[in-house]
């Protein structure tokens, strides 16, 4: 089911970038560094880069993979945005199986990246609250999500949504829409405004997120 879900979740992507003009193509997102082109990119990174390529790469950033996938992420951002887009929806059916995070990475980067592009446009463009709600159950799980959720992140935090009755967790309330949660979550600031409950003051210590 997982991989239809992305699959979905690729399509709704593509769609966004196609409605984009060129002064929003270049606009910033929530990811540090990266321009809604750059993201256009990394979607297509998993298909089009090879894990020995990917590897090798690595070599020359000491095993920094956060650098790798931006090397890589700016090398594909050359391509014409037309041709990132059609590449997109050539493989929105590809089934990506990273290591570690399993088909579980894929899925959360289609939901939180098109937010990430869309929020600071100010566009309501959003994954399903189904989506999310499987995403939050897979971040609150210990251990399950180190590269999108810090160990230590959400101790001692309670996350709820009253509009849907989902909530995890035990402590401190954090209150609010699944996806603002999720947003928060993995590290986006721009999230925070969107929650409310003591437990707020916690996740505003968190960083912005970089480049995944």
């Amino acid at each position: 089911m997982i991989y239809e879900l992305t699959t979905e979740n690729r399509r709704r992507i593509a769609d966004l970038l196609e409605g984009l003009d060129d002064e929003q193509w270049a606009a910033p997102t929530l990811c540090e560094g990266w321009t809604v082109r750059d993201l256009a990119a990394h979607f297509v990174q998993p298909m089009l880069v090879s894990f020995g390529q990917f590897f090798l790469v690595s070599i020359r950033y000491r095993g920094d993979t956060a650098r790798t996938v931006d090397h890589f992420t700016r090398r594909l951002a050359r391509r014409p945005r037309a041709e990132l887009i059609a590449l997109l929806r050539e493989h929105a059916g590809d089934h990506v199986d990273p290591p570690r995070v399993g088909p579980m990475g894929p899925f959360a980067e289609t939901c939180v990246h098109l937010r990430d592009i869309a929020r600071p446009l100010g566009l309501t463009a959003d994954v399903p609250a189904e989506h999310w709600r499987l995403l939050l159950d897979y971040l609150v799980s210990a251990g399950a999500a180190p590269g999108l959720v810090p160990p230590g992140r959400l101790d001692g935090l309670r996350l709820s949504d009253p509009a849907t009755g989902w909530s995890s967790g035990d402590g401190d309330l954090v209150e609010g829409p699944l996806e603002a949660l999720a947003m928060a979550a993995t590290g986006r600031r721009a999230a925070l405004n969107d929650l409310r409950g003591p437990g707020v003051a916690k996740l505003q210590t968190i960083h912005q997120a970089g480049p995944r």
